[in-house]
Formats: C-alpha cells, sequence, structure tokens
C-alpha cells in the first residue's frame, strides 16, 4: 500500500449499538401511550402529561416525567395571586406548601419553586396573572413504578 492510498475496507472499533438506550424519551412516550396515559408535550428529557378537563380540551396537567440515567416523576403544584389578591410571596408559597403536604405523604421532595409571569398574549408587558410553583420530585426505579407514581400524582389537587 502506497502512503497516499487508504484502506478500502474500513472496520470501526466501536461496534454500533442495535437499538436504543432503555430510557430513551421516545421508548419511554410510547409506553406511556400504551398504558393509557395522555402526552401534552416531551421537551428533551422530560414527558409533560396531559389532562382533559373537558373532552375537547387537552392541558398540561402538571405531571412530569423525566427520563435518563434513571427515572423521576416530578408533579408542580401552585397558588394563583388572582385567586389571593392580597396575600404576600410568602403565604402563597406556604399555600401551595400546604397543598404538598399530599406529596410529601406519597414520598415526594420539594425540589425547587419558580415564580411564573403570565403576560398577555398581545401585550407581552401586561400580566394577567402570577403563579408561585413549587415542583416535587420522586425516583421511580422501575417504569411500572413511575406509571403508579404517576397515576397518583394525576390525581392530586395542584392548584391551591
Amino acid at each position: 500500500m502506497t502512503a497516499n492510498r487508504l484502506p478500502t475496507k474500513l472496520s470501526l472499533a466501536v461496534p454500533l449499538p442495535e437499538s436504543p438506550p432503555a430510557n430513551t424519551a421516545s421508548r419511554i412516550k410510547k409506553a406511556l401511550l400504551d398504558a393509557g396515559f395522555e402526552v401534552f408535550r416531551t421537551r428533551g428529557e422530560e414527558i409533560v402529561l396531559a389532562e382533559r378537563p373537558r373532552e375537547n380540551l387537552i392541558m398540561d396537567s402538571g405531571v412530569r416525567l423525566r427520563v435518563g440515567d434513571s427515572l423521576e416523576v416530578r408533579v408542580v403544584l401552585r397558588a394563583q395571586k388572582a385567586d389571593f389578591p392580597n396575600e404576600d410571596e410568602g403565604h402563597l408559597f406556604d399555600r401551595v406548601r400546604k397543598l404538598g403536604e399530599q406529596v410529601m405523604s406519597g414520598g415526594f421532595a420539594e425540589i425547587s419553586t419558580a415564580v411564573t409571569k403570565v403576560t398577555d398574549p398581545g401585550d407581552a408587558e401586561r400580566t394577567l396573572d402570577t403563579f408561585y410553583e413549587i415542583t416535587y420530585a420522586k425516583q421511580a426505579p422501575k417504569l411500572d413504578d413511575a406509571f403508579v407514581e404517576l397515576k397518583f400524582a394525576l390525581g392530586l389537587e395542584k392548584r391551591a
């Protein structure tokens, strides 16, 4: 072989996987759909489940499944400023934590808080409401365990 010629047959040192890793979002999403869950959207490694308050209306349920090396069920609880216009931020988060007692008793832990402004779609400078949100999470060792926790989370009251 001369210095300017490349071999005609290349071999890969690392074999390509025959199937995707077990916890890919697309595989888990399909399993969720097969189990009867409705998916609202998928954002990266997070699958957001849906709820239907009416037959023709699908909404974000506040329940998510994060996939990756492990499975984590998350639920977002909130209080809306419009419901309690005279209360300050601290009292609104207290209301959410009181509501959160139901998930804490199920083994979930508080992992984050957020204040989310809901702006007018026609005027981004105008705030329609403000949500005071706390996210709770629980690890699920297996997909079947995640299904149980997701059903539990979907049945919870999520708004103070």
